[in-house]
């Protein structure tokens, strides 16, 4: 790989004006050749990368190279093929079976605070609400009806038991979904059965909601939209790559090509069996075709010119909808460097990377001696925990899968916590407001009560003071026209005997 600048991120290049690289293959061909002793320089290809046959037999590339002498040996990711061994000599392999593997980006996880709502469907939830209404109002019912309850048969209950008003069954049926229960039951019969009915109800759905919660959590962690290249070939809404006439590119063509020759010879085979060759008369092709569809969809997609592009196109496609299909080792170490990336699938079509020298060059034997030697220092090893270093993954934010549930999954219960809580304040001042109204206007009523308490006796006396001031009027003119009877302070006996009436009480009146 070509060193960059740190600061401008610009490729290095020495006094000679070549390129500065750096790598796994890089810290290789160093330590070769240190070991066997010998100086080098390293060139890259004039045309092409690894090689490519040209329509007229020749090789362009790293393997163009070789063949017309213009280098001595290759290091680099280069496989072992059996076209190319025909015009190029390997080496025993330097590093562990490599093939082919698929990345995709990392699909994001679409967050809500209420997602454990989203568990049962809105019916489900509308049909539970239903049922404790309906459940709280027959309690109610049947409590007022039945002759049976504590209600209406107070001989049998002498004891305080719970009086199941509209509002105390609506609170025993929302209570029943708590783990400590809605309290006392109905004491009828019939209202005991409708209880028992409403529990089982409530079990299941606890549990199915319970269930269904934890599935859905683990399910969404653990979802990744493909998971092998089966899958990847029967779907249609993700669509991938590979690099444009790379050894990834060229396995789908001759994979494609097997499968059009497999099926031309099972059908002249199923076509012209004898009557000996039954076993032969099959109706379904027994072999299963993916590569000419997986071939097609990456024509649609358009093959990218290098890897770069391949892993710049994947990391784009926020939404997961990208693949792309190249070496295992490289996408590895991609994966390793970018938290956005993941790998999925397992490994196919492995082969090993190895060492190229020209056909008959003697330094293929000296080659094979070296990399023994510095394979028992355990040299090869040591470079790739370097350059594959899976613990760079844990400095991604979500690089454990199982580190738990997070707080946006579940925020909802916390805002629904508060919106209780809320609720509960609101419900305090609201009960503090009425109780003090109330109070207030049973004071203005005793008060009023003693105002006309106070003010009837002294219009009863009013009125019996006028009364008998009529009287005494009335008395007084009788006594000017008879002379007889005198009312008054003070009493003046008649020389006849009359009959008279008190009309004032002996002590004080008291209304």
């Amino acid at each position: 790989m070509p060193r960059l600048d740190p600061e401008t991120g610009e490729p290095q290049y020495n006094k000679d004006g070549q390129p500065i690289y750096d790598g796994y293959c890089i810290e290789l061909i160093g330590k070769l050749a240190e070991t066997m002793e010998f100086d080098y320089e390293i060139v890259t290809p004039k045309s092409g990368s690894f090689g490519r046959r040209l329509t007229n037999g020749s090789w362009d590339g790293i393997v163009g190279d070789l063949m017309r002498g213009e280098t001595d040996l290759a290091v680099a990711a280069l496989t072992m093929t059996a076209e190319r061994e025909e015009v190029i000599d390997f080496v025993a392999p330097y590093f562990e079976q490599t093939g082919i593997l698929i990345v995709i980006r990392k699909p994001i996880r679409k967050t809500s605070l209420f997602k454990f709502m989203t568990v049962l469907r809105t019916e489900v939830w509308l049909s539970i609400v239903a049922a404790l209404v309906l459940t709280g109002f027959m309690i109610w019912l049947l409590d007022k009806y039945s002759p049976y309850s504590a209600r209406n048969n107070p001989d049998a209950y002498p004891y305080p038991c719970r009086e199941f008003t509209l509002k105390e069954s609506f609170w025993f049926a929302l209570t029943s979904f708590t783990p400590q229960g809605g309290g006392e039951a109905p004491k009828a019969l019939s209202g005991r059965t409708l209880v028992a009915a409403y529990w089982l109800f409530v079990v299941l759905m606890l549990a199915t909601f319970t269930a269904n919660l934890a599935a859905f959590l683990t399910v969404e962690r653990m979802q990744t939209p493909v998971s092998s290249l089966e899958q990847l070939a029967r779907q249609s809404r993700i669509n991938y790559t590979v690099v444009e006439s790379s050894t990834i590119h060229q396995y789908f063509i001759n994979m494609k090509f097997a499968e059009d020759t497999l099926y031309r010879v099972w059908k002249e085979i199923t076509l012209n069996a004898t009557s000996d060759q039954a076993q032969y008369r099959v109706w379904d092709y027994p072999i299963r075709e993916q590569y000419g569809h997986i071939l097609l969809a990456i024509n649609a997609s358009g093959p990218v010119p290098d890897a770069k592009t391949g892993f710049q196109q994947v990391n784009d496609h926020a939404d997961a909808d990208f693949a792309f299909i190249h070496d295992s080792a490289e996408i590895r170490y991609e994966v390793t460097r970018n938290c956005n990336l993941t790998d999925v699938g397992e490994v196919f079509a492995e082969q090993p990377y190895a060492i190229a020298v020209q056909q008959g060059s003697r330094l293929q034997e000296d080659l094979s001696r070296a990399l023994l030697e510095i394979q028992k220092e355990r040299f090869l090893e040591q470079l790739a925990n370097k350059y594959w270093n899976e613990s760079a993954r844990q400095a991604c934010p979500d690089a454990d899968e199982s580190e738990g549930i997070t707080l946006e999954s579940l925020g909802g219960v916390f805002i629904a916590t508060l919106f209780g809580l809320g609720l509960a304040m609101i419900t305090l001042a609201w009960e503090v407001f009425y109780y003090k109204r109330k109070e207030k206007n049973k004071i203005q009523t005793i008060d009023t009560e003693k105002k006309q308490a106070f003010v009837e006796p002294v219009e009863r006396k009013k009125k019996f003071s006028n009364n008998v001031a009529r009287l005494r009027k009335r008395d007084k003119k009788k006594s000017d026209n008879t002379k007889t009877v005198t009312i008054g302070d003070t009493f003046k006996p008649v020389s006849e005997k009359v009959s008279y009436i008190s009309v004032y009480p002996k002590g004080e009146y008291n209304p």
